[in-house]
C-alpha cells in the first residue's frame, strides 16, 4: 500500500497526516494566521514518529481548495517545495470531497451536501454520490449565496441528503428553510485524514501530478469587498 504524506490548511484548523500501511497519524493546529509556520513541524513530528524519511512516501496530498485564499496557496505551495526537494508526485484532493469522505466516515452516508463558509456573504459547495466504491461528482464546487444553494435529487429511494461544513451555522438564517438543514452537520470540515484517504485512491488510478502542475483551486477572483460593495450587501 502507498504511503501517502497529506496536508491540509484551507481552514482555520491546519492538519497533516500521514497514511502508511494501512493506518493513519494525523497532527493539528488551529489558527489560520500560523498555519504556514505550524504545518511543516507537523510533517516532521509524523516522519518521525513512523521511523521515516520524506524520501520514503509515495506521493503527497494537499487540500487544493476551495478555501481561505491563503490557506490553499500555503498548502500548495509547501507541497510543491516538499515534491521538488523529494522528487515525488503530488496528488492535489477537493476540500469539499474530503468533507464528504469525513461524512462517510462518521455515518455512512452516500448521498452528501457540503458547504463551507467563503465568507463575505457566500458559500462554496458541492454535492457528491458514493456509488461502486467511490465518490461521483454530482454538483461541482461552486461559489455562490447560501440561498442559492439546491442540491439535486438524491439516489433510490430511502435515501437521504446529508448536508455537512460549517456554511450552515455561519448562515444558519438562510438555510433554515431548506430540508437537508435539519440534520446537518455543521462541525464536519476538511481534515488531511481524508486527504490522505483520497490521494491513496488518486494515487492508485495513476492520478499523480508533477509539483510544477499542482494549482490551487480558486472559485473567487476576488478576496476583499471594497468599502462601498460592503455597505451596499449591508443595506441589502
Amino acid at each position: 500500500m502507498p504511503t501517502i504524506l497529506a496536508i491540509e490548511t484551507s481552514t482555520e484548523l491546519a492538519s497533516a497526516a500521514l497514511l502508511r500501511d494501512g493506518q493513519v497519524i494525523t497532527r493539528e493546529s488551529a489558527g489560520v494566521q500560523t498555519h504556514s509556520l505550524s504545518i511543516l513541524p507537523m510533517v516532521q513530528s509524523l516522519l518521525t514518529e513512523a521511523g521515516i524519511s520524506l524520501a520514503h512516501c509515495d506521493a503527497l496530498a494537499f487540500g487544493v481548495g476551495p478555501g481561505s485564499f491563503t490557506g490553499v496557496r500555503t498548502a500548495c505551495g509547501i507541497v510543491q517545495g516538499l515534491a521538488f526537494g523529494a522528487d515525488l508526485p503530488v496528488l492535489p484532493v477537493v476540500t469539499l470531497a474530503a468533507m464528504a469522505q469525513a461524512c462517510r466516515e462518521l455515518n455512512g452516508a452516500d448521498e452528501v451536501l457540503a458547504i463551507l463558509d467563503a465568507r463575505m456573504g457566500e458559500v462554496y459547495w458541492a454535492q457528491y454520490r458514493f456509488a461502486d466504491n467511490q465518490w461521483q461528482v454530482l454538483v461541482e464546487p461552486t461559489l455562490s449565496a447560501p440561498a442559492v444553494v439546491a442540491p439535486l435529487p438524491v439516489g433510490p429511494q430511502g435515501k437521504q441528503l446529508q448536508a455537512c461544513g460549517n456554511g450552515l451555522a455561519a448562515y444558519a438564517e438562510a438555510f433554515a428553510a431548506m430540508p437537508f438543514a435539519a440534520a446537518g452537520l455543521p462541525d464536519v470540515m476538511p481534515n488531511a485524514r481524508q486527504i490522505a484517504y483520497l490521494g491513496n485512491l488518486a494515487f492508485v488510478q495513476g492520478q499523480s501530478l508533477s509539483a510544477v502542475e499542482a494549482q490551487p483551486l480558486y472559485l473567487r477572483n476576488k478576496v476583499a469587498l471594497t468599502t462601498a460593495e460592503r455597505a451596499a450587501k449591508v443595506q441589502s
